[in-house]
């Protein structure tokens, strides 16, 4: 079946409707459909990234959902989640471009799936989850929400997206890492010694490594979205502050001022670090 679209005037009003939606994504369910007179819009949000096409009326809504699941199997090969946080320019994935191409050729030709999503398994999930079907009245409704004109429950983290990374999130990043590898270098050289001759050392060991976790932690948490994250950042910078605080001795005066400044300047960043607005959001 071809996935060629007929060219007029709702062709462009649907290329308009696009954009409309887009704005909305964080609003919509994870999986939809909006129907058209020639043409529907299929939409799935995935992981912080959507995927929206249009296509004729006559597709089977299986065929186009297997699309968009081909689709997202491709992007997720093709770019870390990491890529899509740091994103900061507009449609910062052209390249992807020949991919899509690629892809709706092989629909054109064969008119089934390509990689591991199989017709079968797609439709038997739309059978148990079928997709909501919306209007642009409905998707319109979210958007006013998006823009703070009605009131409406907060999103789930899955599909939030922060601002993009600044220069100093950047530096922070670094030298947080760079605090990370050093609490573990330390923290392996001293097991050695310690059940060598000295068990008592363990607790500098669990110090060092625990301090460890916590950058790592640090780092994830400025990336990427989370519930809570002002307990969680508090939590590791007391942790933090606690392990270097037991390790005086093993470092001096200016190591602990350095990790711990290190961790108060992750801990600052993170706060403040908002929700990216999706008017602003960048494309593929």
């Amino acid at each position: 079946m071809r996935m060629d679209l007929p060219k007029g005037l709702e062709l462009q009003e649907r290329k308009q409707q696009l954009k409309v939606i887009s704005k909305s994504l964080n609003f919509l369910p994870e999986r939809g459909t909006i129907k058209g007179h020639e043409l529907h819009i299929y939409f799935l949000s995935s992981e912080g990234v959507a995927y929206l096409m249009v296509c004729a009326c006559s597709l089977p809504a299986a065929v186009a959902f297997c699309f968009l699941e081909d689709l997202r199997w491709e992007f997720t090969a093709s770019f870390e989640n990491s890529a899509v946080a740091l994103a900061t320019r507009p449609y910062p994935f052209l390249e992807f471009d020949s991919v899509i191409q690629k892809l709706q050729q092989h629909y054109n030709q064969s008119g089934g799936p390509s990689l591991g999503v199989t017709l079968a398994e797609v439709q038997e999930e739309l059978r148990a989850s079928p997709p909501h079907i919306l209007t642009m009245e409905d998707v319109q409704l979210s958007n006013g929400a998006a823009n703070g004109h009605i009131e409406q429950p907060a999103p789930s983290g899955q599909n939030q997206r922060l601002e993009p990374v600044s220069a100093p999130g950047i530096l922070s990043l670094v030298l947080n890492i760079m605090c990370a590898a050093l609490n573990l270098i330390r923290g392996v050289h001293l097991i050695e010694y310690t059940f060598q001759d000295d068990y008592e050392g363990i607790w500098n060991v669990v110090a060092f490594l625990l301090a460890f976790v916590c950058c790592v932690c640090q780092c994830h948490l400025y990336l990427f979205h989370s519930s809570l994250k002002k307990l969680k950042s508090f939590t590791l910078l007391t942790i933090i502050i606690l392990c270097n605080t037991f390790l005086f001795g093993l470092r001096n005066v200016w190591q602990l001022a350095f990790h711990m400044s290190v961790a108060c300047l992750s801990t600052l960043l993170c706060l403040n670090r908002k929700l990216l607005d999706r008017s602003s959001d960048c494309g593929v």
